[in-house]
């Protein structure tokens, strides 16, 4: 069966005069989870945001396949990956319902399954109705891993995606990855063991420096 893949080939990025990442040639398949490791500061959030195309290369290329051996567009790559990030904000006006319905407009959910039924695996089913600016930062974490895991996408990026959880919330995150990410392309960004412990592969940004 053929996969999703993410192939770089010599990428690079650099800030003014200084290189992040350079020479950096690797395919990610799905089916596999990677982590993409670094201390802080290394460049790993910069080169997830290269792969999920809201960040250009200055070198090298960057290519999506699919499984049907399509190659994806440069301008549509980001309709085959959803994204869970620190950085990236929740539209915190909207009660979580009306959040992930928004979020439907732009991306598919997973076949059956409903809102209401992602919002109990979350735990978030009590307040399903309350405005997201109300929410515990914990409970915004459980949000945004969800809109980024039940996305119907092959390629799921997640950089730090265990931040303001609890003990109760990485076992949440380990579940989600278990249940529903099998058949994904999975790359998270982390130097936190219980969040990359699964992964079969691991990449260390700095030696690519």
């Amino acid at each position: 069966m053929n996969k999703t893949t993410v192939t770089l080939s010599n990428a690079g990025k650099r800030f003014n005069r200084e290189w992040i990442f350079r020479k950096l040639s690797y395919t990610f398949s799905s089916g596999n989870s990677y982590a993409i490791t670094g201390h802080n500061g290394s460049g790993k959030s910069t080169l997830l945001q290269c792969i999920a195309g809201s960040m250009g290369l200055n070198e090298g290329i960057l290519q999506v396949q699919l499984s049907d051996n399509a190659t994806v567009a440069p301008d549509n790559v980001y309709q085959q990956i959803s994204i869970c990030a620190p950085y990236l904000e929740l539209v915190e006006e909207m009660t979580a319902t009306e959040f992930l319905q928004f979020h439907l407009q732009f991306k598919p959910l997973l076949k059956n399954i409903s809102i209401p039924e992602i919002l109990d695996i979350i735990s978030l089913q009590k307040a399903a109705g309350k405005q997201i600016r109300h929410y515990s930062s914990g409970m915004k974490q459980r949000l945004k891993l969800a809109q980024a895991v039940f996305s119907d996408t092959p390629v799921l990026l997640l950089d730090e995606p265990c931040t303001n959880l609890d003990q109760e919330g990485y076992r949440l995150y380990h579940q989600l990855v278990r249940n529903y990410c099998n058949n994904k392309l999975l790359i998270i960004c982390s130097n936190e063991e219980m969040e990359i412990d699964f992964c079969n592969e691991r990449l260390n940004i700095v030696d690519y420096k």
